[in-house]
């Protein structure tokens, strides 16, 4: 008997669960025939990999020397069989949270012309869950939606930054405090504020900037469901409300906060489903056309140009003099 792609996933099932029934659950198996299997390979590979004790199964010493191995095998056999299947990729199903802009779909298609891309906006607390189940290929969501990316039983999950935004002021247009000055806790204290409802993916990382800027973390005239609706209320009540660059509309004036908080942007898929190539390909035409996006609100883009340092991810499509001014400090 060879060994095969299929003999290393079950033996690694076996080391993450530490239990034959555990591991033969999540394989879909009935126990007695993995553990048929299991011994079939040890035969094979001419001693026993696992051992039984009060932790449950734990490996051998051989056990130590091989697992490693087979995870590495997996792994290539992963890898081979996501980059011989690229070319035949049919549909790329792409998630994206709170709103999706046409161009950035336009963006993607750019990049991946023999594919079908279909984006869709999806449900910030569903949007983990549909990579796992296969109902999206990728998702671009926030880091703090992710939570533990690879818990036992769960189809691991793989991760790359797009890009680390901060968490600025949105005035509205023409607002005593507009103006590339960053606004500090003195000056904020004095607005009007609209905040994010209880519950909203972006409440809690709202809430922590807020809390370090105006101090009083209750007060707010209405609590929003979504940045375009906090938008709204920015423009036509001239309230203020904080928000990512990309939850920003152009109607209204986004500011820099002093010592902003940050958060990132992430590109998340299901490990060794995706190509290297695809993957590539799809993440820096992300991250291509979001300094594309942020060059159209002239206050950010020259933050930007000023600070590269903060934007490693997407530095390479600043402008040339913003690169070289990042090299020289």
């Amino acid at each position: 008997m060879d060994v095969e792609l299929r003999h290393a996933r079950l033996v690694i099932a076996i080391a993450t669960a530490r239990s034959i029934s555990k591991a033969a659950a999540r394989l879909d198996l009935p126990q007695p025939a993995l553990s048929n299997q299991l011994r079939r390979i040890e035969r094979q590979l001419g001693g026993e990999i696992f051992a039984r004790s009060h932790l449950g199964v734990v490996p051998t010493p051989l056990g130590e020397r091989l697992i490693p191995m087979f995870i590495d095998l997996a792994r290539s056999g992963d890898a081979l069989l996501a980059e011989a299947t690229a070319a035949t990729t049919d549909t790329l199903l792409i998630g994206n949270v709170e709103w999706t802009p046409p161009a950035l779909r336009e963006a993607i298609t750019a990049s991946l012309p023999a594919v079908d891309v279909r984006t869709e906006t999806v449900d910030p607390a569903d949007a983990m869950d549909a990579l796992r189940e296969g109902r999206l290929n990728l998702a671009l969501v926030p880091r703090v939606l992710t939570g533990p990316l690879n818990e036992a039983g769960q189809v691991p999950l793989s991760t790359a930054v797009v890009v680390n935004e901060p968490v600025w002021l949105a005035l509205p247009i023409g607002h005593r405090l507009s103006g590339p000055e960053p606004v500090d806790a003195a000056r904020a204290r004095s607005l009007s504020w609209v905040r994010y409802a209880r519950g909203h993916w972006f409440q809690g990382i709202e809430e922590e900037a807020f809390a370090a800027l105006a101090g009083d973390t209750s007060a707010s005239a209405h609590r929003v469901g979504g940045h375009h609706e906090a938008m709204s209320w920015v423009r036509d009540a001239g309230m203020a409300a904080l928000t990512i660059p990309t939850g920003a509309t152009k109607d209204v004036e986004l500011v820099p906060v002093a010592d902003a908080r940050t958060c990132e942007l992430l590109l998340a898929w299901r490990s060794e489903a995706i190509s290297p190539t695809v993957l590539h390909r799809l993440l820096e035409s992300v991250r291509r056309y979001y300094c594309v996006y942020a060059s159209t609100i002239a206050s950010y883009w020259s933050w930007m140009a000023d600070h590269p340092e903060q934007f490693r991810e997407v530095e390479q499509y600043l402008p040339r003099r913003c690169r070289q001014r990042s090299v020289s400090r």
